[in-house]
């Protein structure tokens, strides 16, 4: 199982043609899941897969495959018409197989927005998927599938679903995953604090009944957001020991696209929870070694976490926070500027607005 709450990101970067999207007001994603490498086809064999399926349209793989490298080809060229048979693709999935792993996933998903945004044609997967619904109203996986591709623009339906999906099967840890995400989702919106805790804590119920149902390769990928959505839900202790065991299993998994994500992620938890017990020291370490990080296709691409660096920089800890920015800089090419605005302002006795890096 891929990790599920993690594509907002590559949904995000998809729409946006693969430029990062600055307007603070827009929540920053979780962690994108890695782009799908195995299995890439040539632009040659994608033609030949579609000339097969004039023969037989019922070929799933062939399907897939087409959905997968359409996607990944639209973000590197940039190629509307390509986009456009995506889409085709994605609606005979929906209404064919809607309870395939690709239904859930990132290369399935059709947004009104962005560069390669189409309302007509996210309309059209909305309506397919309201129907698929309708017809198997209690299949947990077509639900979440469901879900998933309503998620950025219909939250609202997105959340019935998924609630509707964890009743069904409350002890599926894809499920888990991905209710925690919209609660999430839906705390970065809301103003009190009474509220975002609330939320908080219903979010970091159901992410330890996804790591506790993980093991392996899925817990680790778990463990980053166990551990920051119980620093947010005020379970202190259970932060510190989430955060750690990540540290302690990222040098197990070096070549794992998540490897530079458990570093910084884990860090920077750890560094929150010791400046509010009071040890700067320790925070400034944390800070430091959470820019040490190699990078991945998440940080590379919508850049660092700057909680700590902003609770840092409130306690006068600037040349901490400028180092931070300087090691960021060998992994977030895709900066526009930020970095350079960001150390500009420090340097002139200011405080940046991290806008959406301080949302993840």
């Amino acid at each position: 199982m891929r990790k599920i709450c993690v594509g907002l990101g590559l949904i995000l970067l998809f729409v946006g043609g693969g430029l990062r999207a600055q307007d603070s007001a827009t929540p920053a994603p979780p962690k994108a899941s890695a782009p799908k490498m195995e299995g890439d086809i040539t632009a040659a064999e994608a033609k030949a897969l579609e000339d097969g399926l004039n023969n037989k349209p019922d070929n799933l793989t062939a399907r897939e495959k087409l959905i997968t490298y359409y996607f990944n080809a639209v973000v590197t060229s940039q190629n509307s018409e390509l986009e456009g048979k995506r889409e085709q693709h994605v609606f005979w999935l929906i209404e064919h197989h809607p309870e395939s792993d690709l239904a859930g996933e990132p290369e399935a998903s059709i947004d009104p927005m962005g560069e390669f945004g189409s309302t007509e044609a996210y309309q059209r997967g909305k309506q397919l998927w309201l129907q698929e619904v309708e017809n198997h109203p209690e299949n947990p996986r077509v639900l979440c599938n469901a879900a998933q591709f309503l998620t950025l623009s219909d939250g609202k339906t997105a959340r019935e679903f998924l609630e509707k999906a964890w009743a069904l099967d409350p002890n599926d840890p894809q499920t888990a995953s991905i209710l925690a995400q919209s609660y999430e989702l839906e705390e970065l919106e809301v103003a009190s604090p009474d509220d975002k805790l609330a939320l908080a804590k219903k979010a970091f119920s159901l992410r330890q009944v996804a790591l506790e149902k993980s093991v392996g390769e899925e817990r680790f990928y778990e463990l980053g957001d166990a551990a920051k959505s119980a620093f947010e839900a005020g379970e202190v202790a259970k932060a510190e020991q989430y955060a750690t065991e990540l540290l302690q299993s990222a040098p197990q998994i070096k070549n794992d696209w998540n490897y530079g994500n458990a570093l910084h992620e884990g860090n920077i938890v750890l560094g929150r929870i010791a400046l509010q017990r009071g040890d700067i020291v320790g925070a400034k370490e944390h800070l430091l070694a959470a820019g040490q990080t190699p990078g991945s296709p998440q940080l590379d691409s919508f850049g660092p976490n700057m909680t700590l660096a902003k609770e840092l920089l409130e306690k006068g800890e600037r040349d901490t926070v400028l180092a931070y920015l300087d090691s960021c800089a060998k992994f977030w090419k895709m900066d526009n500027g930020e970095l350079q605005a960001w150390t500009a302002t420090i340097k002139g006795g200011g405080t940046p607005d991290f806008g959406a890096n301080l949302d993840y």
